[in-house]
């Protein structure tokens, strides 16, 4: 079973949609990728997310939200809010402004595939998408 990331602007547009969906079909149909990690920052992930929460409807596939940081009391009462979340090994020994670099590291070494949504050169996504391409991972730009 082959997994995949993804690292996308936080503004990204609604537009893509489509697009993202078509490629998540093609990576699971066509490539067995069938395990998916997504971060909890912008639209980009919160458009993956609710892809992936369609298409389990569909496929036998499996997906958690990767978090930053550990839930605050906020999210005590709300079990439902993190059934589909996992935290990263070791990052509650992370200082918090290093905590999603972190994170994005440790699904990086997690995925075979990374999916990303790359239109500035600069930026979290445009980094980490050049991470994903020196550790040779399969990097597809939406």
């Amino acid at each position: 079973m082959l997994t995949c990331t993804f690292f996308g602007h936080k503004d990204t547009p609604k537009e893509i949609e489509p697009i993202l969906r078509s490629t998540l079909v093609y990576l699971i149909e066509n490539k067995n990728v069938l395990k998916f990690y997504v971060g909890n920052h912008g639209n980009f992930d919160y458009m993956v997310k609710n892809c992936l929460i369609e298409l389990k409807q569909f496929y036998s596939i499996d997906y958690a939200v990767v978090l930053a940081y550990l839930p605050g009391s906020k999210y005590a009462t709300e079990e439902k809010r993190l059934a589909d979340t996992i935290l990263p090994n070791g990052i509650e020994t992370v200082p918090r402004k290093f905590a999603i670099n972190y994170r994005n590291k440790w699904m990086i070494e997690h995925a075979d595939y990374v999916v990303t949504y790359v239109k500035y050169t600069i930026g979290g996504a445009a980094q980490f998408k050049e991470i994903a391409e020196r550790k040779n991972k399969i990097v597809i730009n939406i």
